[in-house]
Parts: C-alpha cells; sequence; structure tokens
C-alpha cells in the first residue's frame, strides 16, 4: 500500500469532493498529473474506480467497495501517527468536528478562535448540520449534539445541561402580548422545526407536578428545518419559537429576544460531546475536548447569573449527577436526539 498511498489518497479526496481537479489542487498536483496518478491506480487494480464525464465523476460498485476499505485504512495510519505524536506531546494538525447550525454559528465559532489562540497548530474543519445521519460513518473526530444516539460505537461525553426555552422578540411582544400559561399559546403565532421524523409542533411543558402539553396546528404555524431559519423568524418578530438557551445565549444578553412563561419548563436534552469509541483520540482533540468542557461550565455559570436559570440550571446538573447510566434499550433513539436539537 505505502507504493501508492498518494495515489489513494487522492482517489479518497476525490470521492469525497466529487472531483478529480479539485482533490488535485487540495493535494498540490495539477489536473493532468491527478489524471495520470488515478489513471495509474486504476491500472494497478484492474478495475474502474470512476465514471467520469466532464460535468460528474461519480463512483462505480467497485469504487464504492474500495473507498470504504481505503478509509479505514486511511484513519488506521492517522491514528498510528497521532499515537506517536502523542509520545511527543504534540498538540497540532487537523481537527473534523460537527454541530449543530446555530450552536456552530454563534457560539462554537468563537471558542474555537479562543482555542486557537492558545493552540495556534491547530486547525479545523467544521461540518454544521441539525442531523445524526450518517455521523458514524463520517471522518469526523468530534461532535456536538443534544440528546444521546443509540449507536454504541460513539462515546456520549456530558457536557452542559440544556434548559431550552420559549422565547420571542421585544417587538412581538410589544404588539401582540405574552402568553399566560401554555395553552394561552392558542392565541400566539408559533414557529415549529421539521426534522426527519416529523415536524415538533407538539410542546411539552412542566411546572411542579404540573404537566401541559400544547399542540400548535400547523396550518396556521411558520415551519423550517433549520434551526438559523427559526431563530431568525422569532428575532425578527414573526413569532414565538422555543431555542436551546444555547443557540439564543447571546439574543438573550443582547435583548433581541426575551424568555416566555419562565416558571414552565419544557424538557432539557443535555449537550454532549461525541467520538468514535474504537479510535484513537489524537493529544489535539483531547485537549480540545477538555477545553470546550471547561468552557461550558464557565458559560453556564455566566448564564445562571445573568439570566436568571440558576434553579433550571442547578437541577439539570443535579439530575446528571445523580442519574445511572441508561441501558441502550432506555436511549433515546437517534430521530429523538435529532429532534431535541
Amino acid at each position: 500500500m505505502t507504493d501508492n498511498l498518494g495515489d489513494i489518497r487522492l482517489f479518497v479526496e476525490a470521492a469525497q469532493l466529487g472531483s478529480l481537479s479539485a482533490a488535485g489542487r487540495k493535494l498540490g498536483l495539477t489536473p493532468a498529473a491527478a489524471s495520470a496518478r488515478l489513471a495509474k491506480l486504476e491500472g494497478g487494480l484492474k478495475a474502474r474506480l470512476f465514471e467520469r464525464t466532464t460535468r460528474q465523476l461519480r463512483l462505480t460498485d467497485v469504487g464504492r467497495l474500495y473507498l470504504s476499505g481505503c478509509q479505514q485504512a486511511l484513519r488506521a495510519l492517522d491514528d498510528a501517527e497521532a499515537a506517536l505524536q502523542e509520545g511527543q506531546n504534540a498538540v497540532r494538525g487537523k481537527v473534523r468536528m460537527s454541530a449543530t447550525s446555530d450552536f456552530g454559528r454563534n457560539l462554537l465559532m468563537h471558542w474555537l478562535d479562543e482555542f486557537n489562540a492558545l493552540y495556534p497548530d491547530v486547525t479545523f474543519a467544521l461540518t454544521l448540520s441539525d442531523s445524526l445521519q450518517n455521523l458514524v460513518q463520517e471522518d469526523i473526530d468530534l461532535a456536538i449534539r443534544f440528546g444521546v444516539p443509540q449507536d454504541s460505537s460513539l462515546v456520549a461525553r456530558w457536557l452542559a445541561p440544556n434548559p431550552r426555552v420559549l422565547c420571542a422578540s421585544p417587538e412581538y411582544i410589544a404588539r401582540r402580548g405574552e402568553p399566560q400559561d401554555p395553552l394561552d399559546l392558542a392565541r400566539f403565532d408559533c414557529i415549529v422545526l421539521g426534522t426527519a421524523s416529523g415536524p415538533v409542533n407538539e410542546w411539552r411543558f412542566t411546572r411542579g407536578d404540573e404537566i401541559v402539553t400544547y399542540t400548535i396546528p400547523l396550518e396556521s404555524a411558520r415551519e423550517t428545518n433549520d434551526g438559523a431559519v427559526a431563530r431568525e423568524w422569532a428575532l425578527r418578530g414573526y413569532g414565538i419559537v422555543i431555542k436551546s438557551m444555547w443557540d439564543v445565549e447571546a439574543d438573550l444578553k443582547s435583548d433581541g429576544l426575551r424568555v416566555l412563561l419562565p416558571d414552565w419548563r419544557y424538557p432539557d436534552a443535555p449537550l454532549h460531546a461525541l467520538y468514535h469509541r474504537n479510535r484513537f483520540m489524537a493529544p489535539r482533540v483531547r485537549v480540545l475536548l477538555d477545553f470546550l468542557a471547561e468552557r461550558f461550565a464557565r458559560t453556564t455559570g455566566e448564564l445562571e447569573a445573568q439570566l436568571g436559570l440558576r434553579q433550571a440550571l442547578g437541577d439539570a446538573r443535579t439530575s446528571h449527577r445523580g442519574a445511572r447510566k441508561p441501558s441502550a434499550g432506555e436511549r433515546k433513539r437517534p430521530a429523538d436526539a435529532e429532534r431535541d436539537a
């Protein structure tokens, strides 16, 4: 394999990017050199890996099979290199991350800047998606998600509580007033998040022993499958939305959004860091994970003081410390964890 390792890396990049010329540029090759190296690889294998046209590069059935094996082999080599770096305690290289859209844009990007100030030799590949689909198959070192996926090949490290708040813009509140209880939401415009398992239009609230569920009529609701759009609609005064505290913490601090029904709780879905169980954790990933855990803890304390959420956050932390680890059958299904995002 070492004789054509560069050709294999070119093949994997071309498959991921959907372009041989783009893969060549990434690896410092001219289009002609990239084409020649791919032809050499296919000649040695005596197999055609791509169907090529002037506009499209598509894997053949043989190519898809070969790609899976190549990706595993390259990951093993990268892990071996990382293991050597571990002995040198080198915090450098690229961390491939995945996070939900709002959290990634509004908070995580700033925290990664802070991390880079401490470790300038680390670079990032950041994918923003509200879905958990294909997380196991993707080449991701670390993912930040709400809830816990069922897949046992992923380790879930608890990072922070995640109170979700009912909120709207000051302009909307001035125009329409505030709901007095969950069922009073029938008088207001609501923004619904859609997921792969369907729209989340059943909002369940608790206050002490009271449990109230309000089902939003979809015919009158604004719907989107993108959390960033739902937040933006709320900021523009289109209605009331349920959002993770972490997605809107800046909006709450700046009074872009205000919390409604503060005495009522919406179900929590704590934030977790997910990583592959059987892969070596490079020093850069381990140090970043510890940095994020500390950053979450510090920001949680700031929010407690600034937003008056001490009781909600304290209850969530107590619940986490006192809870036993759920069995596989008790964990949320992937669709449920995705829905909680």
